[in-house]
């Protein structure tokens, strides 16, 4: 089978684990669970991640309320184990993130941590920090708390079974509840501003001997599953800034005239709004028109990073994808910022002092998940431009959607293979179909040209 090994060397992933890092591993692997937590291994706690996963971060409970919902989201506690300056935590900070390939992850932990003892496996007791957090029937936050827990989830579910399960009417019981807060919290971020696109996503797959390009269609449990991780985010953010310390995941709001110039173009292919958020709101993927106006609003979403502050808040602390003040603590497995943001929750909803190894550990963090986040990407795009050269050949034909266009080229997408490409044709319409040929694959790169306008 194809391998990604080149694009491996190229981004100078790494491939093993220091020795002093697989020993400390291994003593935190055979530590038991401490005796002092929370016992919360009754609650019926589940999983929901793609099948096979084992790097398991996230783990939840909902049931309704009076007022609304009550939300329970176990996130895996590696901050109590995994101390500022140790061997693992070095090593940590000089990967950033757990990079995915399809043909194997380069992981941010050792996998005896983090597909054994610190992931939310089913039927094993494990560290846990759990958010209780209150959600109205109208999506804002009620009460929130989060506190060192032990929990034993029950059952590891994926993306596909769930929604079949909300299809068929058989929801999981501790899970009922979840499109119905999904819903709400989208609807509540929406008023807020939330430029959240719904560009499908390019999925690579084995295909024989080599990987296949399809388009993933984001599922209304897909969708559901990710609000409540956002819940999350913004519950830790509001506690960060209420606590005068913290690091947010920011975003700018767009400039005035971008905003205007995106909704002329909305309206110039029907779609009205009085804010971006609304007519993405009303954009449908399948819909080659809305297709390009997804990709159109990519351009209001520049500018994201991270803001550490510790006393006077950050000059930007929301995230406009998001609509609402956002930070990253729901991945501590898989993203190193999320390990010390909870270590910082914990101690603010506790109202106790936070360690001073993680306060001054928070203003290198911008810059070293700024690092990460960008090596990351580069290997998504460049594993994505290598399926793409790898599923078509010089000559070929095929009907593609215009997705945008100036006055030197064009960018097009393929229903099949999933390919998006540079178009050779000047000045095509955005959201029309037009017939192109591969003119040329030059290592990961595919040139389309234009049969017919």
């Amino acid at each position: 089978m194809r391998s990604f090994d080149e694009i491996r060397a190229e981004f100078e992933l790494p491939a093993e684990f220091p020795a002093d890092v697989l020993a400390e591993a291994e003593a935190i692997a055979a530590q038991p669970v401490e005796r002092d937590r929370v016992d919360l291994t009754a609650v019926p706690f589940v999983t929901i991640d793609p099948p096979g996963s084992m790097d398991l971060d996230q783990a939840m409970c909902l049931r309704v309320t009076p007022d609304g919902w009550q939300v329970q989201y176990a996130i895996a506690d590696l901050g109590s184990v995994i101390k500022p300056g140790s061997a693992i935590d070095t090593e940590a900070r000089r990967r950033g993130e757990t990079v995915y390939l399809p043909d194997g992850r380069v992981p941010l932990h050792p996998a005896v941590l983090s597909e054994g003892a610190l992931s939310l496996l089913p039927d094993e007791t494990r560290r846990a920090a759990v958010w209780t957090i209150d959600v109205h029937r109208d999506g804002t936050l009620g009460e929130v708390r989060v506190e060192r827990a032990a929990v034993r989830s029950v059952a590891r579910l994926d993306y596909e079974s769930v929604q079949a399960d909300f299809d068929a009417g058989r929801a999981h019981p501790s899970i009922e509840p979840l499109l119905d807060v999904g819903l709400a919290r989208r609807a509540h971020r929406v008023a807020e501003g939330a430029i959240e696109l719904g560009i499908p996503e390019q999925d690579v797959e084995p295909d024989g001997d080599g990987w296949k390009l399809n388009w993933r269609p984001r599922l209304a449990a897909d969708g559901a599953n990710a609000e409540i991780s956002l819940l999350t985010g913004n519950a830790a953010a509001q506690l960060m800034l209420n606590g005068r310390l913290g690091l947010l995941r920011t975003l700018p709001e767009p400039s005035r005239h971008d905003v205007q110039q995106f909704l002329k173009r909305a309206r110039d292919h029907g779609v009205r709004g009085d804010s971006p958020a609304e007519v993405i709101e009303a954009l449908h993927g399948t819909n080659p028109g809305h297709l390009a106006l997804m990709q159109d609003a990519t351009s209001l979403l520049r500018g994201a990073g991270f803001e550490a502050f510790d006393g006077a808040g950050p000059d930007v602390r929301t995230h406009a994808g998001i609509g609402e003040p956002y930070a990253q603590v729901t991945a501590p497995l898989r993203r190193l910022a999320d390990r010390f943001g909870t270590e910082v929750c914990l101690a603010l909803s506790s109202g106790i002092s936070v360690d001073p190894a993680v306060r001054d550990g928070l203003p290198l963090l911008p810059d070293l998940m700024a690092t990460s986040g960008r090596r990351s990407s580069g290997v998504d795009r460049a594993v994505t431009d290598q399926v793409e050269a790898w599923s078509v050949q010089v000559g070929q034909r095929f009907k593609a959607i215009v997705m945008r266009s100036d006055e030197r080229q064009a960018t097009v997408m393929l229903p099949a293979p999933a390919v998006v490409a540079t178009c050779a044709a000047p000045n095509l319409k955005a959201g029309t179909s037009v017939e192109v040929e591969v003119s040329e694959v030059t290592g990961r790169v595919v040139t389309f040209r234009a049969i017919a306008t």
